[in-house]
């Protein structure tokens, strides 16, 4: 069972989604289309549904344009935490 964090998480996600779609003056069926998903699959994303599969919701955020956006946000390097932590744990091999 997931947690109430998750559901709303899921349904905000779903939010955000549909803003971006209308800020960028798309359809559903456009976005869709451009990442290779049925409009159905695409409706259940924009709803925070949590059974659509990871690689159909990147997709719909590679259409979007925001793939990267979402890369860098959980990239640990791109915080201050992370950076000081790699430099404790890390090999300086793999940092770099």
């Amino acid at each position: 069972m997931l947690s109430d964090d998750i559901k709303e998480s899921s349904v905000q996600l779903g939010e955000n989604i549909r803003t971006w779609r209308k800020l960028l003056g798309l359809r559903a069926e456009q976005v869709a289309e451009r990442a290779g998903i049925s409009l159905a699959t695409y409706s259940k994303i924009e709803n925070g549904h949590q059974g659509v599969s990871l690689a159909k919701f990147l997709a719909v955020l590679r259409a979007l344009g925001l793939l990267q956006k979402v890369e860098a946000a959980t990239d640990p390097y791109e915080s201050d935490l992370g950076r000081a932590r790699a430099d404790q744990l890390l090999p300086k091999r793999v940092r770099q």
